[in-house]
């Protein structure tokens, strides 16, 4: 059932957001140039490697190990994010089987060896657009919070746990809410030096 709607919502979504996909493209080709898309590999299901896809939002010649990302957004990029339109060619992994709508987030590969034992049961699904640590604070809360989160819907996850997260995941995005980490532009680099933290 879950990867049913998955499907269905999926291409629902890809077909009703298709004019944004065209003006959003028209302004990155306008004003950035190509690429248009940002491919990067990201932490699958079972840790299996994927390649994720979103819409450029960063700029090219400056180096990707940089401390502060934030510099590295475009004008445009910086409103795609905001608005998290930016997530909207994702939907494009969710119909491959790649991700579902609704799961942990999908991280950097080199973030692999980094989770502990208890933290990588966060990987025993398939990764999501959003999830229970994004309804909870997204990035407000720190790193050991967002795992804690992430394996309680690996645990407990229904179909009317999902319907209620994405429900409050549209007013997350509506109302910009949670959208960066307080005092921070960019959600800081897991380091692999925090512990679960207690729900």
């Amino acid at each position: 059932m879950k990867r049913l709607i998955d499907i269905s919502l999926s291409i629902v979504g890809l077909i009703i957001f298709s004019p944004i996909y065209l003006v959003v493209l028209f302004l990155i080709f306008l004003f950035n140039g190509w690429p248009l898309f940002f491919i990067q590999p990201r932490l699958g299901k079972n840790l299996v490697p994927f390649n994720i896809v979103k819409f450029r939002t960063m700029k090219l010649g400056i180096s990707k190990n940089s401390e502060d990302d934030a510099i590295r957004q475009t004008k445009i990029g910086k409103i795609l994010r905001k608005t998290s339109i930016d997530e909207l060619p994702v939907l494009i992994n969710v119909l491959k089987g790649e991700m579902s709508l609704v799961g942990p987030r999908p991280l950097l590969l080199k973030y692999k060896d980094r989770f502990n034992e208890h933290q990588n049961k966060r990987h025993e699904i398939l990764p999501g657009i959003t999830g229970l640590a994004q309804i909870q604070g997204r990035n407000e809360i720190s790193w050991s919070k967002k795992f804690a989160y992430d394996i309680q819907y690996v645990e407990k996850h229904s179909l009317l746990m999902d319907l209620k997260i994405l429900f409050q995941t549209l007013l997350a995005v509506l109302t910009l809410k949670g959208i960066s980490p307080i005092h921070q532009d960019i959600m800081p680099e897991f380091t692999g030096t925090e512990i679960d933290e207690p729900q």
